[in-house]
């Protein structure tokens, strides 16, 4: 994921399955993007299978299928091979400084 789908993602994670419109708002209230770029970034993670969308009630609802926790696991997964060759023990050692 990239940094500006993850903040899609947050959106979802903070207010559950919402519409597109809700999901526009709740972008917003972060970062000043216009609506195009928001609706990009959905159908992105839709491309990826992180979201997707549900007609309940007549209406369009978008749900994460990426939980939070599977996402940092990754992030931090992906920072430790880049940074410390995969080695866990020299990533909490650099904390621990």
């Amino acid at each position: 994921m990239t940094e500006a789908e993850s903040v899609v993602l947050s959106a979802l994670w903070r207010r559950g399955p919402i519409s597109f419109t809700s999901l526009i708002d709740e972008v917003k209230a972060a970062q000043p993007w216009a609506d195009a770029t928001i609706k990009t970034l959905l159908h992105r993670l839709m491309q990826k299978g992180a979201v997707k969308s549900v007609k309940e009630d007549g209406r369009q609802r978008y749900h994460a299928l990426l939980d939070r926790e599977t996402y940092v696991s990754g992030e931090v997964e992906a920072l430790v091979d880049r940074l410390f060759e995969g080695d866990r023990d020299a990533l909490s050692a650099f904390l621990k400084r």
